[in-house]
Formats: C-alpha cells, sequence, structure tokens
C-alpha cells in the first residue's frame, strides 16, 4: 500500500459536524484538482461551487466545473455560472497556461449535467443566509462573485464564518512583478473582500509556489482505479509534460493548497498582516500590500490633498492571516493521499 493511501487512511472518513463550504472557482488545471479534492472530502459540506471569470472565461469554466462535479460522484452539488467580466476592468486570462480548453487541452468528454439557474453572487448570498456564521467562502479565482455578494448586501459580512483564499502575494507577483494573477484580474473586487471585515487566510504564491507535483505524485495516482484519481492522474501527466517542455518543474498546485490549509490548519504557518491592494498603479495594480505593523500609511499626498491624508492607521489592526510557510511533505500526503484513494 503506497505512503499515500495509508495516510488517507488515518484522515477522518466520518465527522460529526462536516464543515459548511462555497468554492468559488475559475476552472483552471489547479482548480480541477482542488474541486476533486474538496468534493471527495467527508469533512466537508460543499454546499455549491460558483464560477467566475479568469483562468479562462466563466462560460469555458463553468462545464469544467460540471466535469469535475461528475468525476467526483458528486451531481447533487449545485453549480452556478457567475461574473462574466471584473468589476471595472476587461478580462484578462490564462489561456497561456491552461490551454484553450482550461483543462490543459485534455480532451474530457461533455458534461451532462447541467448548472442550477441561479447567478453565482447571488447563490452565494442565499446560501450564507441560510446558514448564518456556519459558511466559510474557499475562492480559488478572482474575487469579483464574492465582492458582487458583498456589496448586494452590507450584512453578509457579518454573516460570513470566514475567507480562505488563494491569491495575492507578499514576495512578488507572478503575473507582473507586483501582482499575483487572481489579484491582479480584479483588484477593485480584491479590495472590497479584504477590507470587508470577514476573517481572511490569504494562500498566496509565497507558500503555493513551494508546492509542485512531482513524477512520484504523477505514478501514485495513476495507480489509482477512481475516477477522480484517474482524471487527477491524467491532469498531472499533462501538467508534468507542458512544465518539462518549458524547463519547468511540474505544476504547481496553487488551488490545492487553499482547501487543503482550511481542512487542516498546521499545513501552513500564518502572520496577522494588514493587507491593502493597489488599484491605481498603472504598473502595480493587484498588488497585495502587506503591513506588518504601525503606522498603515498611504502614498505622499499630492498638492490637492489634506495634510495627514497618507495616515490611515496609527495603530496596528490586522485583517488577514498570511501564510508564509508551509509544511509541503504533509500538504501533498493529504492532497494525492485522497485523490489517490478510493
Amino acid at each position: 500500500m503506497s505512503v499515500f493511501i495509508c495516510v488517507y487512511l488515518w484522515l477522518p472518513l466520518l465527522c460529526l459536524a462536516q464543515r459548511r463550504v462555497i468554492i468559488d472557482t475559475d476552472p483552471g488545471v489547479d482548480d480541477a484538482f482542488a474541486l476533486l479534492f474538496a468534493l471527495r472530502s467527508p469533512e466537508l459540506k460543499v454546499e455549491a461551487i460558483t464560477v467566475v471569470a479568469g483562468n479562462v472565461p466563466a462560460e469555458v469554466g463553468l462545464p469544467n466545473a460540471l466535469r469535475m462535479r461528475e468525476i467526483a460522484g458528486r451531481p447533487e452539488v449545485p453549480v452556478a455560472l457567475g461574473a462574466k467580466a471584473p468589476l471595472l476592468r476587461k478580462l484578462v486570462t490564462a489561456y497561456y497556461a491552461h490551454g484553450e480548453n482550461g483543462l490543459g487541452g485534455i480532451p474530457f468528454p461533455e458534461p451532462k449535467t447541467k448548472p442550477v439557474s441561479d447567478f453565482g453572487p447571488d447563490l452565494i448570498r442565499r446560501i450564507v443566509r441560510q446558514y448564518p456564521k456556519e459558511v466559510s467562502i474557499i475562492p480559488i479565482g478572482p474575487l469579483t462573485n464574492v465582492a458582487l455578494a458583498l456589496q448586494a448586501d452590507p450584512e453578509l459580512a457579518g454573516l460570513i464564518k470566514e475567507i480562505v483564499l488563494m491569491g495575492g502575494s507578499i514576495s512578488g507577483g507572478n503575473t507582473t512583478p507586483s501582482a499575483e494573477f487572481n489579484i491582479y484580474v480584479d483588484p477593485e473586487a480584491s479590495r472590497i473582500v479584504f477590507q470587508s471585515g470577514v476573517p481572511i487566510t490569504m494562500v498566496g504564491l509565497d507558500v503555493t509556489r513551494k508546492c509542485f507535483v512531482t513524477e512520484e505524485h504523477a505514478k501514485a495516482l495513476e495507480a489509482s482505479k477512481t475516477p477522480w484519481g484517474q482524471a487527477a492522474a491524467r491532469l498531472a501527466r499533462n501538467g508534468l509534460d507542458r512544465a518539462r517542455a518549458r524547463g519547468g518543474r511540474g505544476p504547481v498546485m496553487h488551488d490545492g493548497l487553499a482547501v487543503v490549509s482550511f481542512l487542516d490548519r498546521s499545513v501552513l504557518k500564518t502572520q496577522d498582516m494588514y493587507v491593502d491592494i493597489e488599484t491605481s498603479g498603472e504598473l502595480t495594480a493587484g498588488e497585495t500590500v502587506a503591513y506588518r505593523s504601525a503606522p498603515i500609511r498611504r502614498s505622499p499626498p499630492t498638492m490637492a490633498e489634506p495634510a495627514g491624508w497618507f495616515v490611515l492607521s496609527d495603530t496596528f489592526k490586522p485583517n488577514t492571516h498570511v501564510g508564509i510557510d508551509v509544511d509541503v511533505e504533509k500538504f501533498f500526503k493529504i492532497f494525492i493521499g485522497r485523490l489517490a484513494s478510493p
């Protein structure tokens, strides 16, 4: 029996109280991995999957979410189409990384099931209000859907249990030198979410960049006999081949780390920071600006701005648990172990 399957067997198969979550996603190769993992995790009560434009247009991501739901054997989980564009900006996609179909070009069958008719942000609002302070949101794409839900319902922030998101970086971006992709696509939405007052854990590039799939991981998945294990194996093998062709090491499990760290907080080391989003910079829009102490300042005021305008706070009030280190071995034991196991 492989080490991955052994570790899976140590995890609880039945839970006295499942944790209610909404997965907001832009599938996306690493999103597909994360969806398969979340849907095969008995600790989670996945109340809905909402699709947002990001890695691919929402119309491309929607059938990918339906495909992963079917492969995982979870047809009862509602899937809803959400925002097709950022709040204020033109959509920038990542076709270059995820292929024209969002799944690395792998020809998965067309989905047989349909999405629900609800608009994604409306479904988020309805579920959160149905279970106040019980529902956590795990956004693994741009934050447009979550921001729209918060804008439409001023009381919603106080009803969301927490947000554990994949996005941001305090050590440089992957789309510009300043910005990580998910935040870069919709900086204005990101600012709304980070300033909402909802408890936030940011699983950014500082930790996700360390979590790349290896040949050993691919082989463990290829040994699986389940539909979800085989689907993950195809994604892993294709990702390895594409990464090697570019001189890289392997596909990075950005989104998978967000879901696993929601389940097991010991996977991540975090530090409390005040995080804000740059929205006006010509070269830096989408940068996650992290303050570790007070005072919290803006850029110097212009001649037209009042004195003292640039000081936001003289006291340090963190709004985000920022991932600063990760137990890579533990993450993959949980992540690959579950996907490879029956």
